[in-house]
């Protein structure tokens, strides 16, 4: 087990870099990588032979709010990246040029009457601001003056497009609150939906709003002084209660997305039981970590050096997902946000009987999220 960060380094050619998603989505190809043996190239259309009846996918159900804006403090300019809204209904944000913001400043944004207050800043870039419009009166506010935060890797010189505002949004999206798209939901359609529901696989949706965080990289050679930065997770009683039901019945937990696990994990006792939900998590899964509630994962390719390729490490194997990795730059598989996916096989997968049937207490009750 490795506690640097270079050791999850890996070489990435630039052109293998996703600018645009794959049209139609579930053709994008889907890198099949079982716990041994060889790997198989195929595409996400193919995804319902890979099921069994029985089986429950789990997707994350956040939808993409506007987060970039650009305010004026006075005559400087200060870009702004929502991070996620607080108990109170203030909002957590990640500043540029944040040395020139003090508390009790007031800011505006060019064609709107709303402002900003500055609550509080933080080392690093982080500020906490309130609004003056709240509720639908915000959902318009970033309607009229916010950009979608597209990650540095998409090349978009002039702002994301009109095609982003569509291709940036999965099909589950239906509670507000994300800075980023839960991108492995990014290849599913209807057709594909219908030909999953037709393997007798089941599938539920839960909520973590992914915030600004996701895009900031490690600086830290030793990842245990890594910080992660909190985000925002809904588990209902419904959803929980589905999943260790059909986990007791022998089918398989499969997770549509890195978020999807992380609050899955985030929610799971000791035995594997998953419970309801309600509060933040900065859950940082590296190798190590010893799952409790997912058995297969779908996930697009990430970064070298990042959080989310140090959680496929420890989810099917450090040196499974090296070769997985090599054979997908080799083979031009594209990468990112909007390339290609892999489904994982978790490499020490819970005993499904292993699951109690006590109650422990878990986070419930912290402040609403847009929805």
């Amino acid at each position: 087990m490795s506690d640097r960060t270079e050791d999850f380094d890996f070489p990435l050619p630039e052109t293998l870099i996703a600018q645009e998603p794959a049209r139609p989505r579930e053709s994008a190809r889907l890198l099949d990588v079982p716990q041994d043996g060889p790997f198989h190239d195929r595409h996400v259309s193919d995804l319902p032979s890979l099921l069994r009846a029985g089986d429950l996918l789990v997707a994350n159900d956040t939808a993409v709010i506007r987060a970039q804006l650009h305010a004026l403090r006075g005559e400087a300019r200060i870009g702004i990246t929502l991070d996620r809204i607080l108990a109170d209904g203030t909002w957590h944000v990640l500043v540029r040029n944040a040395r020139r913001l003090r508390v009790s400043d007031i800011l505006t944004f060019t064609g709107s009457p709303h402002t900003a207050e500055v609550l509080a800043r933080e080392e690093g870039g982080g500020a906490v601001l309130r609004f003056s419009a709240e509720g639908s009166a915000f959902d318009a506010f970033l309607k009229d003056v916010g950009a979608l935060a597209l990650p540095p890797y998409i090349h978009r010189p002039h702002g994301p497009t009109a095609q982003d505002d569509k291709d940036y949004a999965t099909i589950f999206a239906e509670h507000k609150g994300a800075v980023a798209a839960p991108t492995a939901g990014l290849h599913f359609t209807p057709s594909l939906l219908e030909a999953v529901d037709a393997t007798g696989a089941e599938r539920c949706t839960l909520t973590l709003h992914v915030g600004a965080g996701t895009f900031l990289p490690v600086r830290e050679n030793d990842i245990s002084k890594h910080h992660m930065h909190a985000e925002r997770g809904i588990i209902t009683q419904e959803t929980a209660d589905r999943i260790n039901a059909m986990r007791q019945a022998g089918g398989r937990i499969i997770a549509v997305g890195t978020t999807s696990l992380r609050l899955l994990e985030s929610a799971a006792d000791e035995t594997g039981r998953v419970h309801p939900f309600d509060a933040e998590t900065s859950i940082f899964i590296r190798p190590g970590y010893k799952f409790r509630a997912v058995d297969m994962l779908m996930t697009n390719f990430h970064l070298p050096r990042s959080t989310l390729f140090m959680l496929v490490s420890a989810f099917a194997g450090t040196e499974r997902m090296r070769a997985a990795y090599t054979h997908a730059v080799n083979s031009g598989y594209r990468f990112y946000s909007y390339g290609d996916a892999c489904l994982l096989r978790c490499a020490n997968p819970i005993d499904a009987q292993r699951i109690s049937h006590q109650t422990t207490a878990h986070p419930t009750g912290a402040a609403g999220a847009l929805s």
